[in-house]
Order: structure tokens, then C-alpha cells, then sequence
């Protein structure tokens, strides 16, 4: 087949150091080294200056900026006018990497979506109203738009069918990875200075994720008063509003503030060890499009309780065990075997490396070539959109 020219937003790759980021730089990164006659081109409005060297010296990767009065409108060029620049650089496909597409790409140009989650649509009350709104028009303009919209994981699928009435057959399911750093070999070196960096307990489980309502990390701080004391929790995450000051009230009135640790500003490079040095992890979220903290957890080759809802089953498989995040009890219930049970914890971490390997980035890579192919041979297109 012959060469692609993909077009990226990339906003997220270039501002976002979590998160969206993470997924929009391991899609772009990857593709773009394992096949280097396919031109990258990262549509941007902004550098952060501590990502500015991301992509530097792949050479098939370039990236393009609001010039001249655009500068002084980036919001409006990356929903506008970006498209007239990816007219001029003739690329075949474009890719919005997290719920967008710019308006007037035309139809010309293939045009991929991945859709990451619906929550704007099933839990409104966790944005401002008009934040709310904005996601929902730019999620179902580009539903509208797209030739495929990519789904991270099938219950992604389900509420595109269910809530925005999308065609099954518009729909592809390619899981997403987690970042390079996870699938690395863990030294005792690094074990030994995250310990002293951090100043972290002997035995202890983790909490990985922004501290929001939806994390519900609330729920995991109450179920400590039922873990055996000689174990400790430790919360990596950025506090955020009222409910990360919530948490931490919480903490102090039931007196847990000597077992339960509170890291808002951790080095990213430490996560995989952070992680390593721990019992397990607890990831008890409400809702997830996916649930990436449950893949970083087995490929640090710890085991892993999660929620038994949404897409987390789809992430942790039977290399996890679970609990109703609604049931304080449960989860607490849950905890405490993650940490004491023996023969639990050997039969999750044997099954651990045969769950991760479904998440692998060659794997996720292959399935965008796949795509995109297949979107350059004719199939998928509809010359009736936009």
C-alpha cells in the first residue's frame, strides 16, 4: 500500500501530561516509528514548553501552529481553521485522538474519532453546565462527521449506540495502552529511591487518579477503617476542588492521617515504581471509558481490585478482583484480601502478564495501521458527509 499522510490533533500530546496526553502521544509516537513512510503532521494551538521536545528526531513527524492573527484565536483555529491548513498539507486521513473533529475538513479527507467516554452525556452534574454542552456538540458533531469512530473499550461502543444513537457498523473497538514507562524492567535500584523519595510505607496498597468525585476515592479512604492497621494507603493524584478538600477532611476525622498518604504532586516517571513498591492497587471509580490505571497496575506486576462496573471488568479481567464502588463494606472487605490473602494475590499476578499482553502498544499500533489502511483502500467512506 502506498504511503499515508495522517494529520493529528495533537492539543492534548503537546499540553496535557496525563491522561489524554499519555494516549495521544503513545498513538502518534508509535505510529510514527513503525512505519516511517507514513507523514505524521500534529495539528496544534499550543507547545507546552515540557513537551516541546516529545517528537523531536522522529523524522516523519512535523507539526503545525496558529500563525499571525490566528495566534490571537487558537481556540477558534483548532476548530476552524486548522482544517484549511490540512487541506493545504493534502493529508489522507485525519485523526482526532479525543472526542473532536474540526469543522470543514470536506470530503477529501478520511476522518477518524476516538471516543474515550461518554461521561458528559451519562453524568452531566460532573462538569459546569456549559462545559457539559460544549463536550456534547463536539461529540456528536464529530460522531456525524467521521468515517470511524474509534471506541477504547465496548462499553465505549455500547453508550454510543445507546445514548447518541450511532450505526454499530461506524464503530471500532481498539483498547488503548498506557505509557511507554510501564512496560520497562522495574530495578531495586529505583524501588529502593522511590521509597526514600517518597518516604513511603513498608506495606501499603495504592490509589492512582485525579481526586474527583468520579474517582471516588471517598469510598476507599472509609473502607481503610476496615484494612488490618499495619497497612497503609497511599493516594497518588491531583487534588482537584471542593472534593479533593473533602478527602482530605475526611482523612483527618477518622483519624487516619498516620496510614493514609496523600501524593498531589508526583514525578510521573515514579508511577511505575510507586506502584511496584505497593501491595496492590485499588482503582474504585464510578465510571471509566476504560480504565487505564488497571493496565499500568498488572504491567507493574502488582495485583489489582476495581470496580465491577462500567469498562473496568474489560480492563482488569480475570486478573482483578472486585467490589460495588457504591458498597463501603465491600470494598473494604475487598482490600484487605488484596493485601493478606497469599494465595489470592499468586493466582492475580500469575494471571496478570496473559491480561496486560491484550494492551500492548505494538498491538494498539497494529490495529490503527489496520484502520487506517482500510480507510485509504475505500472502505468506510461516505462521500455524503462532511
Amino acid at each position: 500500500m502506498e504511503s499515508m499522510i495522517i494529520g493529528f490533533d495533537a492539543k492534548r500530546a503537546f499540553n496535557n501530561k496525563t491522561g489524554l496526553g499519555n494516549y495521544s502521544r503513545m498513538v502518534i509516537s508509535r505510529f510514527a516509528m513503525e512505519h516511517r513512510d507514513c507523514a505524521c503532521i500534529l495539528y496544534t494551538p499550543s507547545i507546552d514548553e515540557e513537551l516541546d521536545g516529545y517528537f523531536k528526531g522522529i523524522a516523519n513527524v512535523s507539526s503545525r501552529r496558529p500563525l499571525g492573527f490566528n495566534r490571537l484565536f487558537k481556540s477558534l483555529w483548532r476548530e476552524y481553521g486548522m482544517s484549511r491548513e490540512v487541506k493545504y498539507d493534502e493529508v489522507d486521513i485525519f485523526h482526532g485522538l479525543s472526542h473532536e473533529l474540526p469543522y470543514g475538513l470536506g470530503r477529501d479527507v478520511r476522518k477518524v474519532v476516538t471516543m474515550h467516554d461518554l461521561v458528559a452525556w451519562r453524568f452531566p452534574h460532573y462538569f459546569k453546565k456549559i462545559d457539559a454542552k460544549i463536550h456534547r456538540r463536539k461529540q456528536t458533531h464529530a460522531c456525524r462527521v467521521a468515517d470511524v469512530i474509534v471506541a477504547i473499550s465496548e462499553q465505549t461502543k455500547r453508550d454510543l449506540i445507546d445514548i447518541m444513537h450511532v450505526p454499530e457498523q461506524k464503530i471500532k473497538v481498539i483498547y488503548q495502552s498506557c505509557d511507554d514507562i510501564f512496560w520497562y524492567p522495574i530495578e531495586q535500584y529505583d524501588l529502593d529511591q522511590t521509597r526514600k523519595k517518597y518516604d513511603l510505607p513498608d506495606k501499603y496498597l495504592i490509589c492512582v487518579g485525579t481526586v474527583e468525585e468520579r474517582k471516588n476515592q471517598m469510598s476507599v479512604v472509609r473502607a481503610m477503617q476496615q484494612v488490618p492497621e499495619d497497612i497503609s494507603l497511599v493516594i497518588v493524584g491531583r487534588l482537584r476542588g471542593s472534593y479533593g478538600s473533602s478527602v482530605l477532611d475526611e482523612i483527618e476525622r477518622l483519624g487516619l492521617s498516620k496510614r493514609i498518604i496523600v501524593i498531589d504532586d508526583a514525578d510521573f516517571d515514579d508511577f511505575p515504581y510507586l506502584y511496584a513498591c505497593s501491595l496492590g492497587s485499588v482503582y474504585m471509580s464510578l465510571f471509566e471509558g476504560f480504565g487505564i490505571p488497571i493496565i499500568e497496575a498488572l504491567c507493574c506486576g502488582v495485583p489489582v481490585l476495581t470496580s465491577n462496573c462500567s469498562s473496568m471488568p474489560e480492563a482488569g479481567g480475570d486478573a482483578a478482583i472486585y467490589a460495588n464502588p457504591n458498597d463501603v463494606d465491600e470494598i473494604g472487605r475487598q482490600m484487605t484480601r488484596l493485601a493478606t490473602d497469599e494465595a489470592l494475590r499468586a493466582d492475580l499476578l500469575a494471571k496478570g502478564p496473559a491480561q496486560r499482553d491484550k494492551f500492548t502498544p505494538a498491538k494498539i499500533t497494529a490495529d490503527f495501521y489496520d484502520l487506517y489502511s482500510s480507510l485509504m483502500n475505500g472502505v468506510s467512506k461516505d462521500d455524503d458527509r462532511e
